[in-house]
């Protein structure tokens, strides 16, 4: 599976048969919003150019379910599958069209062209946020979503995870370096990959100390 990183938290997963994007933020909504949240990146508009399969909104925050960046992928001609938290669902719903509109809570499963999508807890300001397993068939992705350290957590995940995608800036209820740290050491996935970071901020994530660290590159894909 291939992975890109879209900025701030999103990331498209594709092969030859699928392309899965995860909390795509694709505009300077939140610049808008507060100039504080000004987006330092430029958007990549080839980005908007692609054509998903998938889109899943891990929770209701602009910068993860940001409407001016789904009106690019979800429209009366479209035909996504749409994975989204409780808080998100009757906004992302609204676009309306062929999509397909899925109501995830923690333990939802769902599975749509070989991949399959399994809901975990996450612990953040926003309470029906959630955390997403990818499992294609060989390989298990679990991305965090936006999440503090809770124990509980742990629990839910799978032991064979290979790469964890989780935040690092430590703002917003989210993990900071330190934790995340921690956190993807009791996860025990072989590959760590650091998000949330650099679009909003001038956070530098080579001070993100997991011996499984995979520093990505904004529209690029990873080195998993």
């Amino acid at each position: 599976m291939k992975v890109i990183w879209l900025g701030q938290a999103g990331l498209l997963f594709e092969n030859e048969k699928v392309k899965i994007m995860i909390d795509p933020y694709l505009s300077d909504s939140c610049g808008k919003v507060n100039p504080k949240s000004k987006r330092r990146v430029p958007v990549d508009e080839e980005m908007l150019k692609i054509n998903p399969d998938i889109i899943i909104c891990t929770h209701n925050h602009l910068d993860h379910l940001d409407p001016e960046t789904l009106h690019h992928y979800l429209t009366e001609d479209s035909n996504v599958t749409v994975l989204c938290s409780e808080n998100g669902f009757p906004e992302v719903r609204e676009f309306g069209g062929n999509n397909n509109y899925i109501l995830m809570h923690p333990g939802t499963e769902w599975t749509e062209r070989g991949i399959k999508f399994s809901a975990v807890s996450a612990e953040h300001s926003e309470l029906s946020a959630l955390g997403i397993i990818v499992d294609d068939g060989e390989k298990k992705y679990y991305i965090t979503g936006d999440t503090l350290y809770n124990k509980n957590i742990f629990a839910e995940l799978p032991s064979d995870i290979y790469a964890v995608f989780l935040p690092i800036n430590g703002k917003g209820n989210n993990m900071n370096m330190t934790d995340a740290a921690r956190f993807a050491k009791e996860v025990g996935a072989k590959r760590t990959v650091p998000l949330h970071w650099g679009l909003f901020d001038s956070i530098d994530p080579t001070g993100f100390d997991a011996e499984t660290a995979v520093i990505p590159k904004m529209y690029q894909e990873i080195n998993l």
